[in-house]
C-alpha cells in the first residue's frame, strides 16, 4: 500500500465538518422532528444518551475523515470538484448501498433512509472537497 502523508489538522477539520453538517441537518428547524418520528427517539432519550453518542460520533467522524483522505489521495484529487466527486462516489459505493440494504433487510422506513443518506452525502462531499485541497 502506498504510504501517504497525513495532514492531521485537515483530518480533524473534516471530522468537524461531518459533525457540523449532522448538527444542522438534525436540528429542529431542519429534520429533527421527522427523524424523531421515524426513529422513536424522544428529547428525553436523546439527552440521556448524548454523551455516549457524541463520543461515538467524534470517533466515527475521525475514522471517516482519515479513510476519505486515503481515497482522495489514491484518486489523485487535488481540487475542490474532484475531491467532492471522490466524497460523492464513496457515499454512493458505501453509504448508499449499506443504507438501502438496511431498508431491504430491516424494513426501515425509506424516508428515514433518505434523511440519513442526505446528511452523509453532504458531509462526504464537503469533506472530500476539503481533503483534496488541504494537503
Amino acid at each position: 500500500m502506498q504510504q501517504i502523508p497525513i495532514n492531521w489538522l485537515a483530518v480533524i477539520v473534516a471530522a468537524i465538518i461531518r459533525m457540523a453538517v449532522g448538527f444542522l441537518w438534525y436540528s429542529p428547524p431542519v429534520l429533527l422532528k421527522p427523524w424523531q418520528a421515524l426513529t422513536g427517539v424522544t428529547p428525553e432519550t436523546m439527552r440521556a444518551g448524548m454523551s455516549k453518542a457524541l463520543v461515538i460520533d467524534v470517533l466515527a467522524s475521525l475514522v471517516m475523515a482519515f479513510i476519505l483522505l486515503h481515497a482522495v489521495t489514491y484518486a489523485g484529487a487535488t481540487d475542490i470538484f474532484t475531491g467532492a466527486a471522490v466524497g460523492a462516489l464513496n457515499w454512493l459505493g458505501f453509504m448508499a448501498t449499506l443504507m438501502i440494504s438496511l431498508w431491504g433487510y430491516e424494513n426501515r422506513p425509506l424516508k428515514l433512509i433518505a434523511i440519513n443518506l442526505g446528511n452523509n452525502l453532504i458531509a462526504l462531499v464537503l469533506m472530500g472537497a476539503l481533503l483534496a485541497v488541504w494537503r
